[in-house]
């Protein structure tokens, strides 16, 4: 934990993690393999979070590419091998859409951290980061593209082609705010939330699962097939609940 740092904002940033989990577990019509992988892997996270582990910012490589790497290579691998890609087109888009409105938390904890001198300015919407544009607008795509069909894929896959850039740029703004030998920005007010725990669990689970939606869903939707079909399921789940309702 940081100290000083008031209780129920370390708290508050937990909950958001283990909603955002949940998510993706919903959009993976809730695979267990997912909830054990994401369960050793915040728990190893925190032991290290709590041990002081990423606080030493002098190592070559920096011990803080511990938190991002990991996931980026089962991500990977995942979408490179045959049965990845298969579990990627089984995955539910409609939840993957609405998974992004978590930004919205997201960035409401940047800010708190900002405030508390914990990451520069920069990365909150204040500053570079428009990562809540993200947030802002999932659920009205979700609205717009699964309920009453406005849009269509075609809108749905430069979207998330547009959010995966707000998110590549921040995740980028927030690398050379740390303070290491590579940081570039922000020598003021380094980003030094996500070295402590819980604030690992940014970079350790919540980024490369939002990262993770966004490239499962285009996947998805570069297949003009798969987007039809999401589709097609939820209108029978809709004649199934008004079966129900009769």
């Amino acid at each position: 934990m940081i100290p000083g740092l008031p209780l129920n904002v370390s708290i508050s940033f937990m909950f958001v993690a283990l909603i955002t989990v949940w998510a993706l577990y919903e959009a993976t019509n809730r695979s267990r393999t997912l909830l054990i992988i994401a369960a050793v892997w915040l728990v190893l996270q925190t032991i290290l979070g709590l041990s002081g582990f990423y606080t030493v910012t002098n190592t070559i490589p920096p011990r803080f590419a511990l938190l991002g790497l990991p996931p980026l290579v089962l991500i990977i691998a995942v979408l490179a091998t045959a049965k990845g890609r298969k579990f990627v087109d089984s995955l539910n888009l409609k939840k993957l859409t609405f998974l992004h409105t978590i930004r919205i938390l997201v960035e409401m904890m940047l800010l708190n951290l900002s405030i508390h001198k914990l990451v520069p300015q920069l990365m909150t919407f204040e500053g570079r980061n428009f990562d809540i544009i993200s947030g802002v607008t999932a659920p009205f795509m979700f609205y717009l593209v699964f309920v009453k069909r406005v849009f269509g894929r075609k809108v749905l896959l430069v979207w998330n082609i547009i959010c995966l850039g707000l998110l590549l740029n921040i995740v980028i703004n927030a690398v050379l705010s740390l303070p290491s030998a590579f940081q570039q920005f922000a020598f003021d007010q380094p980003n030094v939330a996500v070295l402590y725990f819980p604030f690992v669990w940014l970079p350790c689970c919540i980024v490369p699962i939002v990262l993770f939606a966004h490239l499962a869903a285009i996947r998805q939707l570069l297949s003009k097939n798969k987007f039809e079909d999401s589709l097609r399921v939820r209108l029978m789940n809709q004649k199934d609940n008004v079966k129900l309702e009769r």
